[in-house]
């Protein structure tokens, strides 16, 4: 069998690599593993094949001798809060986060609301590996407990990180991309004050990041224009992650919320160490420019596994990805859009100025190119030849280019697809660079004859 676990938990198209027997056992596997007898949280985004997951998910729970409730529809960082405040024994999410409507996931949390280890997963996948269905005594029906009132406790507190304070006359724009921020982004933000419009706020699992979102910011920078906001959010799937928007269109991405938010921390000396973590993926110029004002910025792998492990190992209170997903010890390092969002917005209004003025003080980013090779197999099934081939090239290149260029290639976590991140002062320098090694790469991929 080969390995279910991506960087995110397990991921991948709906009755392809993610079934429907496949969810049973892993809901089988992580009841059998779990000592704690109380019950085990499911929470899951708007997907149409969430639905079906969660029953085969239960029925596993069930299988096992274990109980499970479900709190509905809910954003990610919504389950490990409840976890720890209700005292679950774990928790898990149906969700494929930003990718399309066709893909879901499942991503475990242990006990303290974190996300499984390494050791963990490996638990998961060699009991997986022994599960004959057939001899699992498997109910025709489950019948799923919900209790969707969990969700107003995270509601709650998501409006207490602003400690009585709140965001009157603020006029923001929040793009919830038909996910899971639609069940409570709205109410978030009208209950700090905030003068609110939202677009693409319904449940809707056959949009869910179609052409909006966190990865595609041109409606909300469309609504933001059209209505004179100071500020818009736009969030991803699970709201885990979000970027944002100036009055004028300008992201405000998660090297710029770093950046910004790591400065006030700095200024009130309760920045550890004056340390930010983040990822490979980072830009360069975020790099240099916090280096430059007296800090450290701490560089791990794409994910936020990674970033969560060097903030526990170095005692960092801030990290987080270019792609807006931002750990802090306000909820115990869970990445959290909604909470992002209303954190940036918090500021502004204490500094009395607009994102604009405080996006203008920041850094200025080198010219980055990010693309995408396709591949025509599943990226758990990469082999040596091409992670050699991925090796060979950054070390030729990189004995070319100048000091502040910068190449990163990896394979995607939870897509078919091999990333390839150039960056450089000169824009000149990307795009060249960018086309030979991204041509190179596809032309030898092709002629590794196991991956034609």
């Amino acid at each position: 069998m080969q390995l279910i676990f991506g960087t995110d938990g397990i991921r991948g198209r709906y009755d392809k690599e993610l079934t429907f027997s496949l969810a049973y056992k892993v809901g089988y596997a992580l009841g059998v593993i779990t000592q704690n007898n109380n019950p085990i949280l499911i929470g899951r985004d708007t997907r149409i094949s969430g639905e079906i997951i969660l029953e085969a998910i239960s029925k596993g729970i069930n299988a096992s001798g274990k109980k499970c409730i479900s709190v509905g529809i809910c954003p990610t960082p919504a389950i490990p809060y409840l976890i720890k405040k209700e005292k679950f024994s774990c928790g898990l999410m149906i969700s494929a986060s930003h990718n399309p409507p066709e893909y879901n996931g499942i991503k475990i949390f242990d006990s303290n609301g974190t996300k499984i280890i390494k050791e963990f997963e490996n638990e998961i996948q060699a009991l997986i590996e022994t599960i004959d269905e057939e001899n699992l005594v498997q109910e025709k029906s489950v019948t799923i407990e919900t209790n969707e009132g969990l969700l107003n406790l995270y509601i709650n507190s998501l409006i207490k990180t602003l400690d009585g304070e709140n965001l009157g006359g603020m006029k923001i724009i929040l793009d919830t991309c038909y996910g899971s921020a639609t069940t409570c982004a709205e109410e978030v933000f009208n209950k700090l004050g905030a003068s609110l419009k939202v677009i693409n706020n319904e449940k809707n699992g056959l949009k869910i990041n179609l052409n909006c979102g966190s990865t595609c910011l041109e409606p909300l920078k469309k609504a933001i224009i059209e209505n004179g906001a100071d500020m818009g959010f736009s969030f991803d799937g699970d709201a885990d992650r979000v970027i944002g928007l100036d009055s004028r269109g300008n992201v405000l991405d998660g090297d710029h919320i770093l950046f910004l938010w790591g400065r006030e921390l700095m200024e009130q000396k309760i920045l550890k160490n004056n340390l930010l973590i983040s990822t490979k993926m980072a830009n360069l110029g975020f790099e240099n420019a916090w280096n430059n004002i007296g800090g450290i910025l701490y560089r791990t792998e794409v994910g936020d596994k990674f970033i969560l492990k060097a903030i526990k190992q170095k005692q960092a209170i801030l990290g987080g990805e270019q792609s807006g997903h931002i750990l802090s010890e306000i909820n115990n390092f869970s990445g959290d859009g909604i909470l992002t969002a209303i954190q940036i917005s918090k500021y502004c209004k204490k500094k009395k100025i607009n994102l604009d003025t405080w996006l203008q003080s920041s850094f200025s980013p080198y010219p980055q190119k990010l693309t995408n090779i396709n591949l025509n197999f599943d990226i758990k099934n990469l082999n040596n030849n091409i992670r050699n081939l991925i090796n060979l090239t950054i070390k030729d290149y990189s004995e070319k280019i100048s000091e502040n260029c910068r190449i990163y290639i990896r394979p995607s976590g939870t897509e078919p697809v091999l990333r390839v991140l150039i960056e450089a002062e000169n824009q000149k320098e990307v795009n060249t660079l960018s086309k030979d090694i991204t041509s190179k790469l596809r032309r030898k991929i092709n002629k590794i004859s196991n991956f034609k």
